[in-house]
């Protein structure tokens, strides 16, 4: 009798690419990269934050020759992503350097909600609510001072934009605060795309 072959008697179970199987540290996922900036396109944001509101399951037919089901109809799960607007309110500029993005400056916008000044407390309740006091004492001539600063040295455009609990059937009300990328056109049409969102 031939010696048997375990991969072929007991194949291991599950994909590797979702190693390690632990809890992750944060609830929001972090950015890892960005996708390659284009110029000839107009200027656009590159991410979007949502929220898995629960699953279900939908029929659809297969299109796919050779396919054992092609033109049959399949049952598959499908997860529901709840979706609600995001608020822009600041502009971040970069430079290049030989050791990868150095931050130039950040403008912040003259309207911060609460939602987004919780995530700068630990107990936002018992706090003394002072974050973006100063900020906000900026003059507009100031804050248009900086945007033509990004739009003279900067080569990367972000924004931070902020989502809204108080758009989710949610128990938690403090904002959750990313930076996405902001792709298309040159520095200065990048910049006055992001002013005005």
């Amino acid at each position: 009798e031939s010696m048997s072959q375990r991969k072929f008697e007991a194949p291991r179970h599950g994909s590797l690419g979702f190693l390690p199987r632990k809890r992750s540290r944060t609830h929001r996922g972090r950015i890892r990269s960005f996708p390659p900036d284009r110029k000839n396109y107009n200027p656009h944001l590159t991410a979007f934050v949502g929220y898995k509101a629960g699953m279900t399951h939908i029929v659809r037919e297969v299109n796919k020759k050779g396919s054992k089901v092609h033109k049959k109809e399949v049952v598959e799960a499908v997860t529901i992503v709840e979706t609600p607007q995001m608020r822009v309110v600041g502009i971040v500029g970069y430079i290049d350097t030989p050791n990868g993005l150095r931050n130039l400056t950040t403008v912040w916008s003259t309207h911060i909600s609460d939602e987004l000044k919780r995530r700068f407390y630990k107990n936002y309740g018992r706090s003394q609510k002072k974050a973006f006091t100063k900020t906000l004492k900026k003059t507009e001539e100031e804050r248009l001072r900086e945007l033509e600063r990004i739009k003279k040295y900067a080569s990367t455009v972000r924004v931070l934009a902020h989502t809204q609990f108080s758009k989710l059937n949610l128990r938690q009300k403090k904002a959750h605060l990313v930076e996405i990328q902001v792709n298309g056109g040159t520095v200065a049409q990048k910049v006055d795309f992001a002013y005005k969102l």
